[in-house]
C-alpha cells in the first residue's frame, strides 16, 4: 500500500540512532510515541535528543507538560547543551511559542513553521538530519482549531519526507485514549511502543484518512 508521502525529494541519508537501545530511525521517519506519564516521556524524549546533539542534528523540541528549560537541563550526560543552546542547533520551546504561536492552531501555519525552521537548518544551516520532537498536552485546553489536528497529523505525511529529518509524536496515554487513540494509529507509519520502533501496519495515507473521515 503507497503510504502517501511525498518522496519525490527525499535526501540520500543513513539510517540515525534513536537514542533507544537497537531503534533506528530513517529520514522521513513519523513516529507516534505512546508512554504513561512524564518520566516515561523523558526515557523516550532525553535519549532522542541527546542522541541527536551527539550526532551534529538540529533538534527542534516543542514541550508543554513541563518547561523548556527542565528538558534542557535533563539532556546532560556529557553533552554541551549550553553550546547546542547557544548555537540554537536545540531549541526547545512551549507550545505557545510553535501550534499555538498565531493564537490558534493552523495545519497549514504549522506545517509552514516546520518548514522554516527544518528547511533552513538542513539547507543552509550545515545541518545533515533534523530531530523534531513535539508533545501534545495543550489539545486538552481546547484552543481555537484544535478540532484539526488529528487531521495535520495525517497531512504530515506529505511533508515528512522533503527533507533529511524525523518527526516524534509524543502522546500519554494517562491523558489520551478512546477514539483519538485509533485515529492517531492511523495516522503514524510507525509506532514507538515499549521502547519498540515498529511499522504501523494499520497506517493510512492521507487520502486514505480522508476518506475514513467523510
Amino acid at each position: 500500500m503507497a503510504d502517501g508521502r511525498d518522496t519525490g525529494t527525499d535526501p540520500v541519508h543513513d539510517a540515525v540512532d534513536f537514542g533507544i537501545p537497537g531503534a533506528q530511525l530513517q529520514p522521513g521517519d513519523h513516529v507516534c510515541a505512546f508512554f504513561f506519564g512524564l518520566a516515561e516521556r523523558d526515557d523516550i524524549l532525553l535519549p532522542y535528543l541527546r542522541q541527536g546533539l551527539r550526532d551534529g542534528d538540529k533538534c527542534l523540541c516543542i514541550v508543554d507538560a513541563s518547561e523548556p528549560s527542565t528538558v534542557i537541563s535533563g539532556i546532560g550526560d556529557g553533552v554541551n547543551v549550553d553550546g547546542a543552546v547557544r548555537s540554537r542547533q536545540l531549541e526547545v520551546l512551549r507550545a505557545t511559542q510553535a501550534y499555538l504561536r498565531t493564537g490558534e492552531f493552523s495545519t497549514n501555519q504549522m506545517i509552514d513553521f516546520f518548514r522554516e525552521t527544518v528547511g533552513t537548518a538542513t539547507a543552509s544551516g550545515g545541518y545533515d538530519f533534523a530531530r523534531v520532537a513535539g508533545e501534545t498536552t495543550w489539545l486538552f485546553d481546547d484552543p481555537p482549531g484544535a478540532d484539526e489536528f488529528v487531521e495535520y497529523e495525517s497531512e504530515l505525511n506529505r511533508y515528512t519526507t522533503q527533507y533529511p529529518q524525523s518527526i516524534l509524536c509524543l502522546y500519554d496515554l494517562e491523558r489520551f485514549g478512546g477514539g483519538m487513540m485509533v485515529d492517531l494509529i492511523k495516522t503514524h507509519p510507525k509506532l514507538l511502543l515499549g521502547g519498540l520502533l515498529i511499522d504501523n501496519p494499520h497506517y493510512l495515507s492521507p487520502d486514505e484518512f480522508r476518506a475514513t473521515r467523510r
